[in-house]
């Protein structure tokens, strides 16, 4: 018996969907908006957290080591640094790649490094993080280390960034929930329409006994119907217009001197599938609820 009445839903459902062409080509149009609007902003979120996190891993500090340290000291303080939680990477500069490194950077004024030894240079390591914010932490211990000269850091840019991030996840966020309470809103009005349309038929079932929960279902079928439809639709627009602009974004003189990668629909295709369904379902069980509340008497 309960099989029959799910089946019932589902099918009266799907017959609303196809009965009402135009108010379903309507909440069609009106979720896919929103859903694209919401794919763009989930699309530039991702990537500026992506492009955070890569600027993130190139930030870091130097430590300089004593000129008196020996060649054994020098590797233990490398050890010892890399234990320290929040260090991502460690890289050694003798104190011969700092006097090239030196030279290099004078160009043709190269000559004036003549007579100079490597020897008045002090071997250190380029230490990057996994976490800008745990940059002061990081410098603290480092500071406790035996054989340590100086340290060296960008603590202005670290903080820009990091506060950056904050701001980019921060507006993303607020965005997807003022896109989230657009929709349900345009979605529930929409929907409303239809159930007006059918306000005597409604009126009908409740006469001969019908509960409200029996006459809600297929409206609440319909809307996740739509919902899926809009998802799926969606999903293939975003693809092919992010695919589209990613390459060309990708192709272009700024990404490419900025060393810039953008993530492939691929990195982002799962998430995507998974919001749009959650969102197209959600909107639509919500939308189909709050239209129906005037007819039931809820």
């Amino acid at each position: 018996m309960r099989f029959n009445i799910i089946g019932y839903f589902i099918s009266e459902g799907f017959k609303n969907v196809l009965k009402n062409k135009k108010s379903t080509i309507s909440c069609l149009g009106v979720m896919c908006a929103t859903m694209l609007m919401f794919g763009l902003f989930f699309a530039i979120g991702q990537n500026i957290t992506s492009m955070m996190k890569s600027l993130e891993s190139q930030q870091g500090m130097q430590v300089f080591i004593v000129n008196a340290a020996t060649d054994t000291e020098i590797e233990k303080v490398g050890e010892e640094i890399k234990q320290i939680d929040g260090v991502n990477k460690v890289e050694f500069i003798s104190k011969e790649d700092a006097y090239n490194d030196a030279k290099k950077k004078l160009g043709d004024r190269g000559d004036l490094m003549e007579g100079l030894e490597p020897s008045i240079f002090a071997a250190s390591y380029m230490v990057t993080l996994t976490d800008l914010n745990k940059n002061a932490e990081v410098q603290d211990k480092i500071n406790q280390l035996d054989n340590i000269k100086k340290i060296t850091s960008k603590d202005e840019t670290i903080n820009k960034l990091s506060n950056i991030g904050r701001w980019i996840n921060i507006v993303t966020g607020v965005m997807l929930i003022i896109l989230i309470a657009i929709s349900v809103f345009i979605i529930s009005n929409t929907i409303k329409l239809t159930v007006h349309a059918r306000r005597k038929e409604i009126s009908i079932m409740k006469y001969v006994g019908a509960t409200n929960g029996f006459i809600r279902a297929p409206f609440i079928v319909e809307g996740i119907v739509i919902g899926i439809i809009s998802g799926l639709v969606s999903i293939l627009l975003v693809a092919g217009g992010y695919t589209f602009v990613a390459d060309k974004i990708a192709k272009s003189s700024v990404t490419l001197t900025m060393n810039i990668n953008m993530l492939g629909f691929n990195d982002l295709i799962s998430q995507i599938i998974i919001v749009y369904m959650i969102l197209g379902v959600g909107i639509g069980i919500v939308g189909s609820s709050l239209s129906m509340r005037k007819y039931l008497d809820v």
